[in-house]
């Protein structure tokens, strides 16, 4: 396949989906990586688990709407399961979420 594109050769090696219409999608981000570490370069995309995704900054914002909102890459790092709870203790310019046993 010397003489096709990037896209066909990825086409070719099944770096491909489909939408929900049945529309094909070729993944050459996936296959560019693929490539990549084939010949032993690792950029580091992924954490430690292999997923993908942001990491934990540990700064969260109010919204709009006076929510916060804790992610899900917090309470996993925390071991978290649903229905856990807390006791919220406001400080002086600090909100400490206490775990209830």
């Amino acid at each position: 396949m010397g003489n096709a594109d990037r896209k066909e050769k990825a086409r070719a090696c099944g770096y491909v989906t489909y939408t929900k219409n049945g529309q094909e999608r070729v993944n050459l981000m996936q296959f560019n990586n693929a490539l990549l570490k084939a010949v032993g370069v690792d950029l580091g995309a992924s954490d430690e688990n292999g997923s993908r995704g942001r990491a934990p900054t540990f700064r969260v914002s109010v919204h709009k709407n006076g929510n916060l909102l804790i992610g899900a890459a917090y309470t996993k790092k925390m071991g978290l399961k649903p229905g856990d709870e807390f006791e919220i203790k406001l400080g002086h310019h600090n909100i400490k979420l206490e775990r209830v046993n």
